[in-house]
């Protein structure tokens, strides 16, 4: 086989050398230098961090309709419909940050309701102060978490259906963490007044938890008008001062858990129900 090598390599050189002119002989030396390489194995649907522990779902390309319907009850005027494309599959968190996750990375723990567990998801939790949790967990770990985008976000919550909780048109308090008194087109039922463990209600779809409810999660985006017509692997950038945050949470009522509801807080807030998950490239 070494033979056979040099051999190959030796008729190559000399079919270069009697190239007409510059410009062949460098394509044949660029064709001669191609190798073939093995396909990447698939990525696993589901991916745990070796360092944390945190589990992470595929979350595969596609396209879906970003916003809200105009006969979508209680929708808000910035929630303005429009087709958005996500061209590359990324990891998004199975839960919430939990308070035990982030005590392992930054060393304390913020959260106001710390009497919850090391399973309770983590709050009162500044988008800075994520940034810098995030900062920290890429330099010990493997590197590539982040905050989620908006579009992101939004596409995970939905997970293929386009009700206003993805698969479903309603919500109560048996179904996510939210203010019971208040649901959404569904029976009233208990009001928690705290967060609970991550993964206490059932999963979306794609095997998700807690998209709906428990806590706010921060995204990177800063809070900017929705274009008018279709995009692709959308970035709020627009110079807000405001930050996004999505899902709703304990403390909120049923539509402010709707995939398509926008709402902000400054960045340097830190509320009892503010909280994130974390994507990975």
């Amino acid at each position: 086989m070494a033979r056979a090598g040099v051999h190959s390599a030796w008729r190559c050189s000399r079919i270069v050398r009697r190239a007409a002119g510059g410009a062949s002989a460098l394509a044949l030396v660029a064709l001669a230098a191609v190798t073939v390489q093995a396909p990447l194995p698939p990525r696993p649907s589901l991916w745990t961090d070796p360092e944390t522990g945190m589990q992470f779902v595929l979350i595969r390309p596609g396209s879906f309709r970003m916003g809200t319907p105009a006969d979508e009850p209680q929708r808000e005027a910035g929630e303005v419909p429009h087709t958005v494309r996500i061209t590359r599959a990324f990891y998004l968190g199975r839960y919430e940050v939990t308070q035990g996750e982030w005590m392992s990375v930054m060393g304390e723990n913020p959260a106001a309701f710390g009497d919850c567990g090391a399973r309770c998801p983590v709050e009162t939790v500044s988008w800075q102060a994520v940034k810098e949790f995030i900062h920290r967990l890429n330099e010990g770990s493997v590197r590539g978490f982040r905050l989620p985008t908006e579009a992101e976000w939004e596409f995970a919550c939905r997970a293929g259906d386009s009700e206003a909780f993805g698969r479903s048109s309603t919500l109560s308090s048996r179904e996510a963490n939210i203010h019971g008194e208040f649901p959404y087109h569904a029976p009233k039922g208990t009001f928690r007044g705290r967060p609970v463990p991550v993964g206490y209600f059932q999963p979306s779809g794609w095997g998700l938890y807690d998209m709906a409810g428990n806590v706010w999660e921060w995204v990177e985006d800063a809070y900017c008008p929705y274009p008018d017509g279709p995009v692709s692997d959308p970035r709020g950038a627009c110079g807000s001062p405001l930050k996004v945050i999505r899902g709703g949470s304990w403390a909120f009522n049923g539509a402010s858990a709707r995939c398509g509801l926008r709402y902000t807080h400054r960045p340097e807030d830190a509320g009892h129900s503010l909280g994130f998950r974390l994507a990975h490239d």
